[in-house]
């Protein structure tokens, strides 16, 4: 994010490989890096896990690149994909434990409202994997900002 009043505009960040092949110094070969997605994967290792993993333990900078497809195309053509997807995960355990510093701390409506965003973009992105497939049509999330008021 930046800063509200700065002049600069925040460029501090990673930058992903301009190349779509696998760099000539990486001494994996594609089997060899679908195996240790699948292992990771078999250990309930969510995908953004994977690959800081990869990275940082193997010197794999992009899975896609060297096998193809990204790390979560490998782990569905396994079966071993996880039901709900990893963005939507984490908003709910957010929105959950901040559901449960509100029942303690209820005069607190500034986190009232912070989770009222949160259970805006669990809502939105519902809608989106809904209409894409991912999760069933019948897949419900029961506000927490309701319930506590």
């Amino acid at each position: 994010m930046v800063k509200k009043r700065a002049h600069a505009h925040g460029r501090s960040h990673s930058v992903r490989p301009v190349s779509k092949k696998p760099p000539v110094w990486l001494k994996y070969e594609p089997e060899e890096v679908e195996a240790l997605v699948v292992k990771l994967g078999k250990d309930l290792t969510p995908p953004s896990r994977i690959g800081v993993i990869l990275r940082d333990q193997h010197g794999i900078p992009l899975v896609k690149q060297v096998v193809g497809k990204p790390v979560t195309k490998v782990l569905e053509g396994q079966g071993l994909q996880p039901k709900i997807p990893e963005d939507l995960e984490n908003l709910l355990r957010k929105a959950g434990r901040l559901g449960r510093h509100i029942e303690k701390h209820r005069s607190d409506s500034v986190n009232r409202h912070s989770l009222q965003h949160i259970e805006a973009k669990i809502h939105r992105l519902t809608r989106y994997y809904k209409r894409s497939g991912v999760l069933p049509k019948n897949w419900e999330y029961k506000a927490l900002v309701l319930s506590t008021k």
